[in-house]
């Protein structure tokens, strides 16, 4: 299984895709959609992207349920493939942000508050996670298990979290696109 040095200086990777990561996506918002010069129909990916943030969930809860039955080795392959699922969605994520406008949400009353309140809690979330998320890993991959299982009540919980209000978004505005 994959460990890496104890004193392997995991910090400056965790800024760095942090900052990266969440600068691209907030680059997204400005600058002018690509166009789509393919066949392929851009709107399949909001589908996708819902699914693999449902494969996220599942892997993330199998991962939970293997370290509570103290299984690090099967522990270690579901965040493996939790981070996998998200790279994916994240590539995903991206290309469909690139090439696709916005879409607004049409509906009204106090769904429009629900929604808007998972939506917004869901970005918020979703931009802490991810150094949350490397902190963690670097931090397990290199046994120091205090400061692993320390962090890892924080973000255990907020990743799946976000990974679930990412398919409940989806869900809520798929209606409008």
């Amino acid at each position: 299984m994959v460990q890496i040095n104890k004193h392997f200086n995991y910090v400056p990777w965790v800024v760095g895709l942090s900052i990266a990561i969440n600068v691209i996506v907030v680059a997204l918002l400005f600058i002018p959609e690509i166009e789509n010069g393919t066949s392929f129909n851009i709107k399949l990916l909001p589908l996708l992207n819902a699914i693999l943030n449902s494969f996220t969930f599942v892997f993330l809860l199998a991962a939970l349920f293997m370290i509570l039955r103290k299984n690090v080795t099967w522990h270690k392959r579901f965040i493996f493939a939790a981070f996998t699922t998200t790279a994916l969605f994240l590539v995903s994520y991206l290309t469909y942000h690139s090439m696709s406008s916005s879409t607004s949400y049409g509906g009204e009353g106090l769904i429009q508050s629900i929604y808007y309140f998972i939506l917004i809690t869901h970005i918020v979330l979703a931009a802490a996670i991810v150094p949350l998320a490397l902190i963690t890993l670097f931090r397990g991959l290199a046994m120091k298990v205090d400061k692993h299982r320390k962090i890892a009540r924080w973000t255990m919980p907020i990743w799946l979290y976000v990974s679930l209000t990412g398919v409940i978004v989806y869900l809520m505005i798929s209606p409008y696109y």
